[in-house]
């Protein structure tokens, strides 16, 4: 069954040509340029091989190169799914147990490596690298720019929400994928900047050589005389029962299916996590018509913004805060989830357990720095800097001034300019880098005359596309520090009722109430992002306030949109005067999507899998750490802990938990030696054999 999203409120679906391919000998369809995970994630197929220890089912987890669970053998080769490109007659077969290597009697014929000298080396087309790129091309200095996707933009390409930040500064108010775009057109102006797409960095050696897989085929060598690391960040893993099972997805992973590949990978989710990124991943999910069952967050309110978190209520979506997920329940693949309340030790409560049915489980528990090419540019005397999530995650639109201010500082250093970073540079990037602020919870007042906007942003954020939207400078926000919440300026005879604020928003957090037609039951406009004929003319709908407390059922008396409004549309509705004021949003999922089901199921909490690549568990390393093992290199050889493909990327961060949990120190542990190559790769290559010379 073709699990393709065919249509989608923000994103255009273009018609792409078809190719064939087999999977364990039978013929599918797939698209051209996907990749292969991509094509059977939208062919119905989620089990991609099993796991040579224990026969578990794999299949994709992080979409991003890093974790080596969707490995599947392709044309005899094994392969990581996420990162390769389907071909025509591509003859794939699962990755069931070890593989097998090709015989050969050959010795091949090595090649010379060409080596590369260059005056700025970027790792990284994010937007911290983008905007690096952009600072460096600006001054005319010769840079190489390398990223491993097949397009520039890091997460910007997952993101169809409209950002926050700066209008002036980073696009505020543009949505990320038009940012992506924006960026990467800017870029390629700039003759001095090589751009190396499908290339992987693979180590940084002590002889300040940097290894470099172009174009996924050729070997090369870059001396550069500065690095500039912006590689973002990865996806924290979650230690609980069941979180290896297929459908239990890191948020960028599922972002990535719904946002760029255009698939559909669930029916019905439930989050864990209430960041910024999980919140967003929800929203996504909705636009895509995929239903979202509930939302757990750990501690008693949700770390991202709240006008993402009141987005997601008013749609309908629990949110569970001070609660945890117990367990993803399934055998081939995930069929539910358990979760629980939570004490002040983050402990669960017996008695509060839910378990709720879906087929899908998000997490998006924090994200972790991908820094070991910094730190082993430092380590070897480079010249090194770092910018984006690689420094300090934050916001992608912190992430695009970080670029800029560290782009400038390496055409500083290398003599290009001499011109120092402004102050008022400094300033916003720590504007933009700062977590959200004081809540104001005051009743907005308005007379229930002519016309009034109705703001309900309520939370201290950097965001100012308001105060640039409204014709008449009607609604303003401190110039100095925009996270100062937004005032309306005017009275209720000076809009124009040009709508632009309610469509612009990027928080969806503006409504307006047209009160001149009739002072009794006025007209309300609530932005909207999802597809048209969900909601139409006449139709019914519950209005809900901006905490997701329904007002009542009232019928949509419009649908519209403005020249504007970038896939915003405006809808309608006609309320009583004693609610009109209070309507913020619409709900757009039944309640019955989101009920437990009636008995919980059950979980084992030391047969959690921590190490995916191994498949160890926390009751194997709690064990060890028991037993006396302090140092993380005994606790590999005896378990086989972060040995596999992903390098303990997944893997360490919960090993250290657990050593917190046995009441060890961390200066009391001895941390694993890092490999010197991060990334996985073909031993040929490194003897300059491509795969078109095998």
């Amino acid at each position: 069954m073709m699990q393709r999203i065919t249509s989608h409120p923000v994103l255009s679906i273009e018609p792409k040509p078809d190719i064939r391919f087999t999977w364990m000998n039978q013929s599918f369809s797939a698209h051209e340029g996907e990749t292969i995970a991509a094509a059977l994630m939208a062919n119905g197929i989620k089990i991609f091989g099993h796991h040579p220890k224990d026969n578990s089912p794999q299949s994709i987890y992080c979409a991003n190169g890093q974790c080596s669970q969707c490995m599947v053998i392709a044309d005899g080769k094994p392969l990581k799914s996420c990162m390769e490109i389907i071909q025509s007659g591509m003859n794939l077969l699962p990755a069931d147990g070890l593989p097998t290597l090709p015989k050969t009697n050959i010795v091949p014929k090595t090649n010379p490596i060409e080596t590369i000298h260059i005056p700025v080396l970027i790792l990284g087309g994010g937007p911290a690298g983008l905007s690096a790129g952009i600072e460096l091309g600006k001054f005319g200095v010769d840079t190489i720019l390398v990223d491993d996707k097949h397009r520039l933009g890091g997460k910007l390409v997952l993101q169809t929400h409209r950002f926050f930040g700066s209008t002036a500064a980073v696009y505020a108010g543009t949505r990320g994928i038009d940012i992506a775009t924006k960026l990467d057109q800017e870029i390629r102006q700039y003759p001095t900047i090589q751009i190396w797409l499908e290339s992987t960095i693979l180590a940084v050696y002590s002889d300040r050589i940097v290894g470099v897989l172009k174009n996924g085929k050729e070997y090369v060598h870059i001396i550069p005389e500065v690095i500039l690391v912006a590689t973002g960040a990865r996806e924290k893993f979650l230690a609980f029962k069941g979180n290896s099972l297929p459908g239990v997805f890191g948020a960028g992973a599922f972002q990535t299916l719904v946002n760029r590949d255009l698939i559909k990978p669930a029916e019905k989710i439930f989050i864990v996590g209430g960041g910024n990124v999980g919140l967003i991943a929800g929203y996504h999910s909705l636009q895509a018509g995929i239903s979202v069952v509930g939302l757990a967050e750990a501690l008693p309110e949700c770390g991202g913004y709240k006008v993402h978190k009141d987005k997601l209520i008013r749609m309908g979506v629990p949110i569970y805060t001070s609660h945890t997920i117990l367990s993803a329940n399934g055998s081939e693949h995930v069929d539910s989830v358990t979760i629980a309340k939570i004490d002040s030790q983050f402990k669960p409560i017996p008695g509060t357990e839910k378990s709720f049915e879906c087929d899908c489980v998000l997490t998006a528990v924090g994200l972790s720095p991908v820094r070991e090419f910094y730190e082993k540019a430092v380590e070897f005397g480079m010249q090194a800097f770092i910018a984006g999530d690689a420094e300090e995650i934050a916001e992608a639109s912190a992430a695009i001034f970080s670029g800029k201010i560290k782009g400038h500082e390496v055409a500083r250093f290398l003599g290009a300019s001499t011109t120092p970073i402004p102050a008022q540079w400094v300033q916003m990037g720590n504007i933009l880098k700062s977590k959200p602020g004081e809540i104001s919870i005051a009743e907005t007042q308005e007379s229930r005359t002519g016309v009034s906007p109705m703001i309900h942003c309520i939370q201290e954020i950097p965001c100012d596309p308001c105060a640039n939207l409204c014709p008449n400078g009607l609604i303003v926000i401190d110039t100095n520090d925009i996270r100062v919440t937004p005032s309306f300026i005017g009275n209720t005879y000076s809009c124009l009722v040009c709508e632009r604020c309610v469509a612009g928003c990027p928080g969806l957090a503006i409504t307006l109430v047209d009160y001149r037609s009739n002072a009794k039951a006025p007209f309300v406009s609530i932005p909207y992002e999802f597809n048209k004929d969900i909601i139409q003319s006449k139709d019914i709908v519950t209005v809900l306030d901006r905490e997701g407390n329904s007002l009542g059922k009232y019928e949509v008396m419009g649908v519209h949109s403005i020249p504007s409004s970038d896939h915003t549309l405006i809808v309608q509705v006609q309320a009583p005067e004693e609610i009109a004021h209070k309507i913020a949003g619409m709900r757009l999922q039944e309640i019955e999507v989101t009920q437990p089901l009636e008995q919980y199921i059950s979980h084992i909490s030391d047969d959690t899998i921590v190490c995916r690549c191994e498949r160890v568990t926390a009751g194997e390393i709690r064990q060890l750490i028991q037993d006396g093992y302090r140092d993380m290199n005994e606790i590999k050889t005896v378990s086989r802990a972060g040995m596999g493909a992903c390098g303990a990327k997944t893997c360490s961060d919960l090993i250290h938990r657990i050593f917190r949990e046995e009441g060890i120190a961390l200066t009391d542990v001895v941390d694993q030696t890092k490999r010197p190559v991060f990334i996985e790769v073909p031993l040929g290559i490194f003897a300059g054999i491509t795969p078109d010379k095998e």
